[in-house]
């Protein structure tokens, strides 16, 4: 093969690749400024609003667990189409937002209060941590299990926004030992028996 077809080959591979990347990378582009509500529904500045987190913001005390409120396609319909969604985050002292994974979107997590310890997991599974204050930042890339530790002295408060209406979550001990995957199939892929996964699945389902 030609030097030149060579390249012409290359070209039209990383020029496919990329389209086909862009197209499953995020939310489908919509052709309209955005997508109404059911017809006969009509449309004012009241359908591009949202109150859902009045409850989180309006200095009342912190709750007793890790608790999340979002603002997504879910329940904010405007949402849909425009690729963008966010979540409020509450962690009283020595709480945990458990490793978990958002299947279609990075999340980029402002700490507002307090002190958290945050990390993710990269596909090479490096870890990588890092010790926020009030005002920073942090990135977690899409898909890559990540976590939250409030290791301060109080409750913190942090705002995270997604690059998609519907960013999905899957929590790790959740999905893993809070369904019914054989017992015996979890014992042999983490290296254990099945009495010490059948207390992680208790542990997860609580008290009767």
């Amino acid at each position: 093969m030609a030097l030149k077809q060579v390249l012409a080959f290359l070209i039209l591979f990383l020029a496919t690749g990329a389209l086909r990347y862009s197209a499953f990378a995020s939310d489908p582009d919509i052709l309209v400024d955005f997508i109404p509500p059911p017809e006969g529904t009509p449309v004012d500045g009241s359908y591009f609003a949202f109150s859902g987190l009045r409850s989180v913001v309006g200095g009342r005390l912190p709750p007793d667990n890790f608790t999340v409120t979002k603002a997504s396609m879910s329940n904010f319909p405007a949402l849909n189409g425009q690729s963008v969604s966010m979540a409020v985050l509450t962690y009283p002292q020595g709480s945990v937002n458990p490793l978990h994974t958002h299947p279609r979107a990075a999340e980029l997590l402002l700490l507002m209060q307090g002190n958290l310890e945050v990390g993710f997991v990269d596909t090479a599974n490096k870890l990588y941590t890092r010790s926020l204050q009030r005002g920073d930042a942090f990135v977690f890339p899409k898909g890559l299990v990540h976590f939250q530790f409030n290791c301060g002295k109080g409750p913190a408060v942090a705002v995270s926004a997604f690059g998609s209406a519907n960013a999905g979550t899957v929590s790790v001990p959740q999905s893993t030992f809070g369904v019914d995957i054989d017992d015996g199939i979890l014992a042999a892929s983490f290296k254990t028996d099945a009495a010490t996964v059948q207390k992680l699945k208790a542990g997860l389902r609580g008290p009767k």
